[in-house]
């Protein structure tokens, strides 16, 4: 009725079952040999090019991660300004009405000692004003000698309470901020911990080429330079120049380590000029000109998203806190990508 399909023994013609069974068995133990002798990825090694191209890519998303965390920090160290401001608010405001209702109450003692309190006073002694108005229908009752107090008081309540509400709202934001600050710490510190593995699984000639090549050249010649945009930027500039060979750290402002906004804040600090935390916004921080008229103490930003950030200092060089392991340097102002140079 049905067919039935031919067997793998019927495949080997010419051989007795013994012989075929010897083959097959043979054969399989063969292919299970050769499989066990191939990685399960079957991807070729990395070469000591390939890793040390990876370190770079890490280094520069941890560039940027670094920036984030200097965002978030920054917006961090405002939340809790502005929180310590409107809370001493609610703290002056709760005295004012206290310092209210210390004087309606003498007043209210005195009253009824004279025989009765008037009912504006019980009016803005209540602790619900509203409520006594709405239960006693008084407004026509209340005499033009308190009427003032009242609304005053009344006002005061009403601010009160929007700087409590301000001060939450504020508190909020700041816990918000303050998650944000450690997420973006463990994404700098998980990829640099990553490139560091990286790094330390080059063979040892490897390495080191890596690490001289890190630690930059000689200083560059940068006579004929030309001079600095403006006294401030010369100023800038000196700063910066002090700060060779200085470590780079991430999240570090100076002025014994570095990461790149962090350089560029200090040194133009040094010139009185308060430049913001961040790569991305220090880029605004002036005018911005084009690359073929840029001058020392210009800042220089890398990248469409402005990651990266030096100090032009002439003759085509920069100087810039490049990732860890790497101190302040001179490089060439075409290293990376440009995509801004700002006149401060």
């Amino acid at each position: 009725m049905g067919s039935h399909r031919r067997t793998a023994h019927s495949r080997l013609p010419g051989l007795d079952r013994n012989t075929r069974a010897t083959v097959l068995t043979v054969a399989v133990a063969s292919a299970a040999a050769a499989l066990a002798a191939v990685p399960a990825d079957a991807a070729p090694k990395d070469t000591p090019a390939d890793t040390k191209a990876e370190v770079d890519r890490l280094y520069e998303q941890a560039e940027k991660a670094t920036e984030a965390f200097n965002k978030a920090d920054e917006r961090a160290d405002r939340l809790r300004t502005e929180l310590r401001t409107t809370q001493d608010e609610v703290a002056r405001g709760q005295e004012r009405i206290n310092a209210m209702r210390r004087a309606l109450g003498l007043l209210a003692g005195a009253q009824y000692r004279s025989g009765g309190i008037d009912p504006s006073l019980a009016l803005m002694l209540s602790s619900d004003p509203d409520s006594y108005l709405d239960k006693a229908g008084t407004l026509d009752r209340i005499s033009a000698r308190h009427a003032g107090e009242l609304t005053e008081l009344r006002a005061a309540q009403r601010d009160l309470a929007q700087e409590r509400t301000e001060a939450r709202r504020k508190l909020a934001e700041l816990d918000a901020s303050r998650k944000a600050v450690a997420r973006h710490k463990r994404g700098v510190e998980t990829k640099l911990a990553r490139a560091r593995q990286l790094l330390n699984s080059l063979p040892d000639a490897d390495r080191a080429a890596y690490e001289r090549s890190s630690r930059g050249g000689e200083r560059p010649d940068l006579s004929g330079a030309g001079a600095a945009a403006s006294g401030r930027a010369a100023t800038a500039l000196a700063a910066a120049q002090s700060a060779l060979g200085k470590p780079y750290v991430w999240g570090a402002s100076g002025p014994s380590a570095f990461d790149c906004s962090g350089l560029m804040q200090w040194s133009y600090g040094r010139a009185g000029v308060a430049l913001p935390r961040t790569s991305q916004a220090q880029r605004y921080a002036g005018r911005q000109v084009p690359l073929s008229q840029a001058r020392p103490g210009d800042l220089v930003a890398y990248g469409a998203d402005a990651h990266h950030i030096g100090i032009y200092a002439g003759n085509g060089q920069v100087i810039h806190a490049p990732y860890p392991g790497a101190p302040v340097r001179y490089d060439p102002v075409g290293m990376m990508p440009v995509s801004s140079v700002t006149r401060v």
